[in-house]
């Protein structure tokens, strides 16, 4: 009974975890990419 509990809040966490990380590592993406253009068109 408990590890049902408990394997269901790790899911519910894990969920969490990605939806927050999600937006976190799209602007890491954008920034990363526009650093890196940017280091292009300097050179």
């Amino acid at each position: 009974m408990f590890r049902a509990i408990a394997d269901v809040l790790r899911q519910i966490g894990s969920a969490i975890a990605t939806v927050v990380t999600l937006p976190f590592r799209a602007l890491a993406r954008l920034f990363g990419g526009a650093s890196s253009t940017a280091r292009g068109h300097r050179a």
